[in-house]
């Protein structure tokens, strides 16, 4: 017998299931404007891909490359680079369904865990968020789960190819993210899985030390490709500014852990809803079997979650979103106990159509009416409505590429770096009637050198985000009378546009 006859209805429901998922993240994928720091790391891809001594140029702002590489290689077949970015987050997604299969199959030792652990991750309303983005987090979540089976598989089997595979992984995941060491620091807590009863026990643990040593060597070579950038040390310095440095915190040990706490909760309860945080959390009480196990997955959750709030500096919601996936097999845990206490199938059709509604309303909104989607209110505004979120940027370039035509222009624009100039660069820099320079800061006079360039050829000026000298987010300072306004895009949210002015001659 074959193993896809053998395997015949998990084959089947593993495949709808990669149906939907691909069917709810290309769904409107570029509904959302171009975000700040997908504009950065596009344009960054696209750098690299014309000028190979420019591979590592995302480490000139304390970026690891990964993700950029990756991009790099979508570009070569896909046109559009935000369309090209954001893919890399789907396919990153896809093998984060196939790794939550693995997962849950090999640490519960069910199929049918590891299937409703992927399916869980299909809906999961952060994963859908983030596996659209051109943005690190869902790639970091994608070698966070693949390290953790790896980690469990290692311990079990102890095995060198397994110990090879899981440094590779680890490595990689260090190359995209500093986040990634974590799944290097936890590699410890899977000897509660170890086999303390058995004879050999010495030698097995002997042998599991030798090949843990061999995954961290590698980790650690894999990472220090990046001593091959002069910009390597500037990672450090770019961790300073979302967590704080021993040197700092010991002076304020538990100040802001309070604070960074409920925030963290917040977005983790708003995210991952309160039915299924109930569900991971009763997976230990529903039923006694595999307890270790669920430590484990536990502690893979709220280690790197209380150093984050302990620790960090300046958060979003999408760092906990590699710290979450490890609740899903305990949920998958928990919905499996429970049908088998229950046993009746219609009554527990109806549990999971209400165990599971909020997280459905939150996919339905996240897919058609990004702005209402019951979400954290800081990635709303990131991503849709505040000054970061590229609003009014697809039309601005249409009218630059229609302006363009017959004739060489100049776009000057508020900010040297992220949204502005980058969102622009990404779809003009190729034209040859284009020039884009940004300006920062902005001051109560009107850079000269735009006044220069308006007496040779048609001028713009963009704004997009606040400045000292301006009144209202993403509009020109008052006093620069020299400018007349062409084109003003309105963000949901209030006062905030973006701007596009033409510099008088």
């Amino acid at each position: 017998m074959s193993l896809l006859k053998k395997y015949k209805i998990e084959t089947i429901v593993l495949v709808l299931l990669i149906f939907l998922y691909f069917l709810t993240r290309f769904y409107n994928i570029l509904s959302l404007p171009i975000f700040t720091d997908e504009a950065i790391y596009i344009r960054w891809a696209q750098i690299a891909k014309q000028d190979a001594s420019w591979r590592f140029i995302s480490l000139t702002d304390g970026k690891q490359p990964m993700f950029v590489w990756l991009t790099v290689i979508a570009m070569r077949f896909i046109s559009d680079p935000l369309l090209a970015g954001r893919l890399v987050s789907v396919g990153a997604g896809f093998f984060t369904l196939i790794g939550m299969f693995f997962l849950g199959r090999e640490i519960f030792r069910n199929r049918l865990i590891g299937l409703i652990s992927s399916g869980i991750y299909v809906i999961f309303p952060m994963a859908l968020v983030y596996d659209k983005m051109a943005l690190y987090d869902s790639l970091v979540g994608t070698f966070t789960i693949w390290s953790l089976f790896l980690t469990v598989l290692l311990v079990r089997r102890i095995r060198l190819d397994v110990a090879l595979i899981l440094g590779m992984v680890v490595g990689g995941g260090v190359l995209n993210k500093t986040s990634g060491f974590f799944n290097l620091y936890l590699l410890p807590l899977s000897l509660i899985l170890f086999d303390w009863n058995k004879k050999e026990r010495m030698q097995g643990l002997v042998k599991w030390v030798g090949l843990i040593s061999i995954a961290v060597i590698m980790t650690y070579g894999f990472y220090s490709i990046l001593r091959l950038s002069p910009y390597f040390h500037i990672i450090d310095e770019k961790n300073t500014i979302f967590v704080y440095p021993y040197r700092e915190w010991i002076e304020h040990p538990l100040d802001f852990f309070i604070g960074n706490w409920k925030a963290l909760w917040d977005w983790m309860n708003l995210y991952l809803t309160s039915p299924l945080l109930i569900a991971s959390v009763a997976s230990f009480f529903i039923a006694r079997s595999y307890a270790k196990e669920k430590i484990l997955l536990f502690l893979w959750f709220i280690i790197p979650i209380i150093a984050l709030a302990i620790f960090g500096k300046t958060l979003y919601p999408r760092f906990i979103f590699f710290m979450t996936l490890s609740l899903l097999p305990l949920i998958a845990y928990s919905l499996i106990a429970l049908y088998q206490k229950v046993k009746t199938r219609p009554l527990f059709v109806l549990f999971l159509i209400m165990f599971f509604f909020f997280v459905f309303r939150a996919d339905f909104f996240i897919l058609t009416d990004f702005e209402n989607a019951r979400i954290p209110v800081s990635d709303i505004r990131q991503y849709a409505t505040d000054w970061p979120s590229g609003g009014g940027v697809k039309e601005a370039v249409e009218f630059f590429q229609n302006e363009a035509k017959n004739q060489k222009i100049y776009i000057a624009t508020q900010g040297t770096f992220g949204l502005m100039p980058y969102a622009f660069e990404i779809y003009l820099i190729q034209n040859p009637n284009i020039a884009i320079e940004g300006f920062w800061p902005i001051s109560d006079t009107i850079p000269q050198k735009v006044l220069e360039k308006s007496k040779f050829m048609p001028t713009y000026f963009v704004f997009y985000q606040p400045c000292s000298s301006c009144q209202e987010t993403g509009v020109a300072p008052v006093v620069w009378s020299q400018l007349d306004l062409i084109y003003q895009y309105e963000k949901k949210q209030p006062y905030r546009y973006l701007s596009l002015y033409r510099v008088k001659q």
